[in-house]
């Protein structure tokens, strides 16, 4: 081969490159314009396959999820019973006022009240209230008359007489003045319930007295000396 013979080969050889792809260009574009079509066709059944137009079935496992409100409506809270901690705080009536104590305005003495007073009657009072609402109940119970028999109940059912309250509190009044017969002795104290119902929560106040004896015969023993309870009288408020 010699170098003058190449440049002819290369010549000859362009315009045949030249026809081959000149020559169909015709025809290329009118098949590209069916080719197009069928492609577009074939490429939206695609798309269709994928992400249907219709809604699927909820229990169709390529269902999409259910749309979701970025902004749900608030939805009405249901009323709820009171929770531990939130209850209406026990508040008996005053003094002076329906369901409340008598406005008794004599300053009590701050001295040692004696055991055979009016005012020692009172203490004991206050004792046996103290002890209810420790729940002791036996000592309670035994602060009656007889030791116990004065209250018409056995010790059992004293103290499930209180069994539906959660709290159980007392205000004591003044006493009222001594009263004697039959070598016997009496006094009336009023008292102020007020105690708390396990059922309700609620508070339930009561108003009343408490009746107290002891005896002042001559060779009475030490014991019958003393004040005994022999009578509670209370009747419920009713606060408005």
């Amino acid at each position: 081969m010699s170098s003058k013979g190449l440049p002819v080969r290369v010549a000859a050889a362009l315009p045949l490159l030249l026809i081959v792809a000149c020559s169909p260009q015709t025809d290329v574009a009118a098949n590209n314009d069916v080719d197009i079509d069928a492609a577009a066709e074939r490429a939206q059944s695609s798309i269709n396959a994928y992400h249907p137009d219709s809604t699927l079935p909820e229990n169709d496992p390529a269902a999409p999820p259910p749309p979701t409100d970025p902004m749900p409506s608030p939805t009405p809270t249901p009323t709820a019973s009171v929770p531990d901690g939130i209850e209406e705080p026990l508040s008996p009536p005053a003094p002076g006022t329906p369901g409340g104590l008598p406005d008794d305005r004599t300053p009590i003495s701050e001295a040692p009240a004696a055991p055979e007073s009016a005012q020692g009657a009172a203490s004991i009072v206050e004792r046996y209230y103290g002890l209810i609402g420790e729940r002791k109940y036996k000592p309670a119970w035994q602060m009656w008359r007889g030791g116990g028999a004065g209250s018409r109940l056995t010790l059992a059912d004293f103290a499930d007489s209180f069994s539906p309250y959660s709290e159980y509190h007392a205000n004591v009044g003044a006493p009222g003045r001594i009263d004697a017969g039959a070598g016997q002795r009496y006094v009336t104290v009023p008292v102020q319930i007020y105690a708390r119902l396990k059922q309700t929560r609620k508070p339930f106040y009561q108003i009343g007295t408490v009746t107290l004896q002891r005896s002042d015969v001559d060779g009475g023993t030490a014991a019958q000396k003393v004040w005994h309870i022999q009578q509670v009288a209370l009747k419920p408020v009713f606060k408005r």
